[in-house]
């Protein structure tokens, strides 16, 4: 027996809106002849659809080109200013807190110092509602036109499940579990939702990151790549396909618990021998020892300073640790046989000037030959705050998937931005 669709269509005005909002939004100005041409939508749907976007002020006009022998073309854009988008990033050393505009332009931060209280619970979610607070204060925004919250976290997340719960859009049944950071299934979700009324989407930080950059970055383009985090700690993305992969329980990409070491150093997460143990910032800089009184940051600059400098110590530490992210990358192109690896994170782009060439050398020594032939290993090119901007795609993925509808804060029915 056939089954019957159930596809309404309500649901085909969505899926037409999002068709049409995700190509603009990725490829700019176009006008409706190439946006039918592009998505193969009819020129009535293209005209009807784009006329609703325009009246709900979600795309704009943008100027006009000449077209071959009639009437100029006119152009249509994503309207930036039509909503805002927060990226939060919870590190290893502090929260980071930023709003964005719809093309992703920063209009404000706020950084707040994890200090002496670490990563107690309670302390970053106020860390984290004191951000939100200041950075739409300090610009003014108006609270109902915020698309949502992302938040980028260390550790393995735990979504919530929409179909139990319809009114969660995407993170307040988040659950965390951080190792690392002795998080042990914390409701970070329910705990933030207390404090604030708009939408939440939690996510894993190396996710994030990835996002970012297979969007707008250095992975943009790839379908099957490999996005690497390497700051305080490491983890990674995987993508196939052009999607996350992210295994039966979302703790795929755990990278920097595999293991180089059999017995080997211990790793803030209880096992021995992890990559985080040997590459990871915090451990670079407890194995170089003279700067152990240093922030990591400061402690990481002062040890690429005394390689620079021919320091002997210092040069055969990073020497080292190219080989272990080398030879962990070969891991990843023998398993995964990706086309791209990306190496992002504070620490991965400080270093990673100095490092990559070394790193790519050990990666073809290590792994199999012909995936590696096929494999580039490039730096990340989002900054060092990728992670925030990762973080703040999660609304904007929601929002353009569902062609501009936004949900509700709180258990509020979704409705279309306007």
């Amino acid at each position: 027996m056939v089954e019957r669709s159930k596809q309404t269509v309500r649901d085909l005005r969505r899926g037409n809106r999002s068709v049409l909002l995700r190509h603009l939004y990725f490829e700019g100005r176009l006008s409706r002849h190439e946006l039918g041409r592009d998505t193969g939508l009819s020129g009535g749907t293209i005209s009807n659809v784009v006329g609703e976007l325009i009246a709900d002020g979600l795309v704009e006009e943008a100027g006009s080109v000449d077209s071959d022998g009639g009437r100029p073309r006119v152009l249509l854009q994503v309207a930036a200013d039509r909503g805002f988008l927060i990226g939060v990033d919870v590190g290893e050393t502090q929260v980071r807190v930023a709003l964005f505009d719809l093309a992703l332009t920063e209009l404000a931060a706020s950084d707040h110092p994890l200090s002496d209280h670490g990563h107690d619970v309670d302390h970053v979610v106020q860390l984290i509602l004191d951000g939100l607070a200041e950075v739409l204060d300090s610009t003014g925004t108006d609270r109902d036109r915020v698309l949502g919250v992302g938040i980028g976290v260390p550790g393995i997340v735990e979504q919530g499940d929409p179909a139990a719960d319809p009114t969660d859009p995407g993170g307040i049944g988040a659950v965390v579990h951080g190792q690392t950071i002795d998080w042990d299934a914390v409701p970070l979700g329910r705990l933030l939702r207390a404090g604030t009324d708009l939408p939440l989407h939690i996510d894993n930080g190396a996710k994030t990151l990835g996002q970012a950059e297979m969007w707008f970055g250095a992975g943009r383009g790839a379908g099957n790549a490999v996005v690497a985090l390497f700051g305080s700690g490491v983890g990674a993305c995987v993508i196939a396909n052009g999607v996350p992969y992210r295994g039966a329980t979302s703790s795929a990409g755990e990278w920097g618990h595999t293991k180089v070491h059999v017995g080997g150093r211990l790793c803030r997460c209880g096992s021995r021998g992890c990559l985080e143990a040997y590459v990871g910032a915090e451990a670079l800089v407890e194995r170089w020892g003279e700067a152990s009184d240093s922030s990591e940051k400061a402690g990481l600059a002062a040890l690429l300073a005394a390689a620079e400098a021919d320091d002997p110590v210092a040069d055969a530490l990073l020497c080292e640790t190219a080989e272990y992210l080398g030879a962990s990358i070969a891991d990843l192109i023998n398993l995964f046989n990706p086309e791209r690896i990306v190496i992002g994170g504070w620490a991965g782009l400080l270093l990673g000037p100095r490092l990559l060439p070394a790193i790519r050398a050990a990666a073809r020594s290590y792994a199999l030959r012909f995936p590696c032939e096929q494999t580039s290993i490039e730096l990340g090119l989002l900054g060092p705050d990728a992670v925030t901007v990762g973080a703040a795609t999660l609304p904007l993925a929601r929002f353009l998937d569902s062609g501009g509808d936004v949900p509700e804060p709180g258990r509020r029915e979704a409705r279309a931005l306007r």
